[in-house]
């Protein structure tokens, strides 16, 4: 039953046909069985584990690579290699293809945990009225109708209607389904609201939430995928993962490569058909298969293959750095979609607030004799620890606040009215609460007030131990009070009083609702010296002057605090003895602020991030906090930047675009609205990060281009997210997004240097078989240069110390390639020279060096021919190694120094120097070392001018013209789509 809220409970009650007095017959028990289900949340069929390995194979580049590694195989084999020399290039190959395809398996696996993890909220029993009677059964037998009974401590087993109230009042925390910082007040009354919310609906209780005071009997409204725990997972299955960013251009950057990959290959293969028939190669079949090996060599080059094992690497250095910012990331990926979020949309509160209630303000009267009439305190301290001070209105200290009369008996009332803990927990090194946040925010300021007596008290509290510390002035009242009688909190009276007895003196202390107090408060007591005098009205209106500032403008939580003198003896309390009460002070408390995060929302909006803060709250508390935390600032009018989830689903859809563009506070939410605001700012190409910590959370952390979780949420939110933040602290998330942008930056750098070096592989094969050479260098030495040579140092360009204005540039836009036109001329040029070098040093071992042949340039471009003619050399001379040699070496120095252009992408070696980059500067050395004994050869003296030519390409980076400048020498529909749309 949809619409239950709105109905009576006798409505209710006749749509299922249940007498209240003796819930469902055994009939009709079954009959709604059939008709509605099981009280469980379906298991959904996960997906096989072999569809989730070959999901990790479905890349057109990887596809590549498994066809080179299969053809690379079979040539072999037909060339009669055997044992390892033919499965050596295939098995490595296979090998970081798995190592990748591990990752990626794990990170989908963890995503299928929050749906399991939803499970854990279902109570597993429940107290029913069946046939009359009581009795304890297995929630998962509740069927709509069953009358159910609950009471402190109880997860409620279904989604239920208030029918009767057992005490005077029924609380329950629904934080997990609605984000609301405090337990909420149930009613039997129907609601009349308009579109209402979860948080509207006040006779509704909601499976998987908790009953923190009082007692009911309910009737179940709907159970299993018809509760609002259900509709979260409903959510969560309809909910499909987005790739990141990064993963959706390196896919096109992979589909244009693959591309100039097949027809480099087909132009190599083509252009030497004539040479099919050279008697070198043994007859027709020969010299094709010969020039086939050739074409599977340039694939070979031109795919870096340790491409996706030195992104895995990069980004899993990434998740340690930010793993020592408090950011713990689950999937790899979304490390670098950080860097290019948009919108970051944050939960209010435990993320932007500290989720700890804490008192800021006091407000008592003075003296009726003088004005001001009222003193106004302010208290610092923004957590549970009992750290902080009292200042007056002049911002001055008070050195021994239990001097004033009233705060000393505000300390007290707090102490004695309270029937929350306050404890030190030494595992977490943190003050925690037990009970209801507002009652603890008083132990607390008891703490703060201190007591009476000495002057020494406030250095003497500090030498506690932090376990001793956390209720010591608050035990102190408890020991010198006997606490003799107790009357609860109720809705209609909005307080609670409690009976004391000291010194054979029985004090009655009361706290509660402003309003409740005051109108049965008939003297006041005034802090200048102590004395109780007559409530007048002047002195009634100031107060509520205060307290409308208080709770209007301030947007504070208020609770009144009073006292009354009993006669002597009395042992019991009754309603009619909270009359003529003598008024002590007005409170004001909130979820305060966390102290980073104003600076933290400047850097974002710096940065060209946008923040819109989210929360179940009220509009009005949920807009004091964004003038607090900076959000709203230099705005005086928050109109079209402040609504609540019924105003901008209300909205056009032309407005609610606009709205969209201007949102700041988003307000009144529950978890369908958190979802759909993602997906409308996905729609206009943002990338969304969203926060969150509750169950209700878990749909749009999923949706998200980055879900956050708090490291203090629930389970079901931590494995439908991303990232889970270890402190709860919105300024981690700015931290975290300025690592993902230099992790970015870094993954650009390395792919640069693995492209622009297997380009120089691509030209040096490819310029080799145009001129008729031998083969200057065989596919296993190509793979050693791309895994190894290569990989060692472009991992080290992970280690790129970010540039120092990289939260002051906006966000790199979604549809940015990863290379652009400008980059791409730049891998041409440097490949080219690559390529260029390495067959220079082939080239002269056989014309220059003295340990070679010396021949004719001529003679090595008809190599082919040899066999045919009388030559002064042997023709095996062409099947010697060492040119090869030679040339992986020449190749080989000459990357390492490229790697020495990738520490900035703009920036000269004059002023990134070498050196900023050790780990970078020791691979080098390391895959240096690999080939000393070649460094000595003469045509390596000439390779330092790579690093001269990037130089110049990096001069005219830095000059506007530069995009136009080398452009015009290449036609369009040359370069890869996202260069020719830039």
């Amino acid at each position: 039953m949809e619409d239950a809220y709105a109905k009576s409970a006798a409505e209710v009650l006749q749509a299922f046909g249940v007498d209240r007095t003796k819930g469902l017959s055994d009939s009709q028990v079954e009959q709604h069985a059939l008709l509605h289900g099981k009280n469980v949340l379906p298991q959904e069929e996960s997906t096989p584990f072999w569809k989730l390995v070959l999901k990790q194979f479905d890349d057109l580049l990887v596809k590549i690579l498994i066809a080179a590694a299969v053809v690379s195989f079979l040539l072999a084999r037909l060339n009669g290699e055997t044992g390892l020399t033919a499965f050596l290039e295939p098995s490595v190959i296979f090998m970081i293809l798995a190592a990748n395809a591990a990752v990626g398996v794990i990170t989908e696996t963890n995503a299928e945990k929050a749906l399991e993890e939803l499970r854990a909220y279902q109570a597993d029993v429940a107290t029913v009225l069946r046939n009359g009677c009581f009795s304890i059964l297995p929630a998962t037998e509740l069927v709509p109708g069953d009358i159910v009974e609950v009471g402190v401590g109880c997860k409620v087993p279904a989604d239920m209607r208030m029918v009767e109230m057992l005490s005077h009042q029924l609380r329950v925390d629904q934080a997990i389904l609605t984000g609301e910082s405090c337990s909420v007040a149930k009613e039997l009354d129907s609601t009349s609201a308009m579109n209402a919310v979860y948080q509207d609906k006040t006779n509704i209780l909601f499976s998987g939430t908790v009953v923190v005071a009082g007692r009911a009997r309910a009737v179940v409204i709907g159970v299993g995928s018809n509760t609002a725990m259900g509709s979260i997972r409903d959510a969560m299955l309809r909910t499909e993962d987005e790739a990141t960013p990064l993963k959706k251009k390196l896919d096109e950057f992979g589909t244009f490569l693959a591309k100039v990959i097949a027809g480099i290959c087909i132009l190599v293969w083509v252009v030497n058909i004539g040479h099919f028939r050279d008697p070198s190669h043994g007859g027709f079949l020969r010299g094709a298969i010969h020039y086939f090996k050739v074409a599977v060599a340039l694939a070979v080059a031109a795919i870096p293959e340790g491409l996706p094992a030195v992104v895995t690497t990069c980004l899993a250095l990434g998740t340690k750095r930010m793993a020592r910012l408090n950011a713990i990331v689950r999937s790899l990926p979304s490390v670098e979609t950080l860097g290019c979020t948009t919108v970051i949309c944050c939960d209010k509160t435990g993320t932007l607030t500290t989720n700890m209630m804490s008192v800021s303000k006091v407000c008592v009267v003075r003296s009726v004799h003088q004005r001001p009439i009222t003193d106004e305190y302010s208290i610092s301290g923004t957590t549970f620890a009992p750290d902080g001070f009292i200042y007056d209105a002049s911002e001055n200290q008070l050195e021994f606040p239990p001097q004033s009369p009233c705060l000393l008996h505000i300390a007290m009332c707090s102490a004695l009215c309270n029937e929350s803990t306050l404890q030190y927990n030494p595992d977490k090194k943190s003050y925690e609460k037990i009970g209801e946040s507002t009652e603890v925010a008083l132990r607390v300021l008891v703490e703060k007030v201190g007591l009476p007596g000495f002057d020494s008290m406030p250095s003497a509290l500090n030498m506690l131990t932090k376990h001793e510390r956390a209720s010591y002035c608050n035990h102190y009242w408890e020991n010198q009070f006997r606490k003799i009688s107790v009357l609860d909190f109720s809705r209609d009276r909005k307080m609670m009083s409690v009976l004391c007895s000291r010194k054979q003196q029985e004090i009655m202390f009361s706290k509660g609702a402003p309003e409740s107090v005051m109108a049965r408060c008939t003297h006041i007591l005034c802090n200048d010296d102590g004395s109780s005098v007559p409530l007048t009205m002047d002195i009634r209106n100031e107060l509520e002057a205060r307290f409308q500032s208080f709770a209007g403008k301030d947007t504070l939580r208020c609770l009144a605090l009073a006292l009354k003198r009993m006669p002597e003896g009395q042992q019991s309390l009754s309603y009619d003895d909270e009359a003529n009460l003598t008024f002590i002070g007005l409170v004001g408390m909130l979820d305060p602020p966390r102290d980073e995060v104003h600076s933290a929302i400047h850097s974002c909006m710096s940065a060209g991030i946008r923040v819109i803060v989210v929360t179940g709250d009220n509009k009005s508390t949920a807009e004091s906090l964004c003038r607090q935390i900076g959000a709203f600032e230099h705005l005086d009018d928050f109109t079209g930047y402040s609504y609540t989830a019924s105003e901008f689903e209300g909205l056009p859809p032309l407005e609610r675009a606009n709205a969209l563009r201007r949102m700041v506070l988003f307000s009144r939410v529950e978890p369908s609205h958190k979802k759909m605001l993602v997906e409308a700012l996905q729609s206009h190409n943002e990338v969304v990060a969203m926060t969150g910590d509750g169950v209700n959370d878990a749909p749009a952390l999923k949706k998200a281009d980055i879900g956050i979780a708090m490291g203090s949420g629930t389970a079901v939110a931590k494995s439908a997210s991303d990232m889970v933040l270890a402190d709860d602290n919105f300024a981690t998330i700015v931290a975290a997004v300025a690592e993902g942008r230099a992790i970015y930056n870094n993954t650009k750098q390395f792919i640069r240097y693995m492209i622009s070096s297997n380009i120089g592989e691509v030209v040096c094969i490819f310029v080799a078989a145009v001129l008729g050479m031998p083969d200057t260098l065989v596919p296993v030495q190509l793979l050693w240069v791309n895994l190894v040579t290569d990989g060692l140092p472009a991992t080290a360009i992970g280690f790129n110390k970010p540039d120092g204005n990289i939260m002051a540039v906006k966000p790199r836009k979604v549809n940015e390639a990863v290379v652009s036109g400008w980059l791409f001329f730049r891998y041409l040029v440097i490949g080219a020279y690559v390529g260029l070098a390495t067959i220079a040093g082939f080239v002269w071992w056989f014309v220059y060096s003295e340990d070679g042949p010396r021949l004719p340039y001529s003679e090595l471009i008809n190599f082919d021919s040899c066999s045919t003619r009388q030559t002064s050399y042997p023709c095996s001379i062409f099947e010697d190694r060492h040119p090869s040699t030679v040339s992986m070496t020449v190749l080989v120095v000459v990357e390492m120094f490229n790697a020495l252009n990738n520490l900035s992408e703009n920036q000269s070696l004059l002023v990134i120097h070498p050196w900023s980059n050790l780990w970078l500067v020791g691979s080098i050395i390391l895959t240096m070392l690999l080939h000393v004994a070649v460094l000595y050869t003469e045509p390596l003296s000439a390779l330092f001018s790579v690093i001269l030519i990037d130089e110049v390409l990096k001069f005219f980076s830095r000059r506007p013209q530069a995009w136009s400048f080398p452009l015009r020498l290449w036609r369009r529909e040359m370069l890869p789509k996202e260069a020719r749309d830039n």
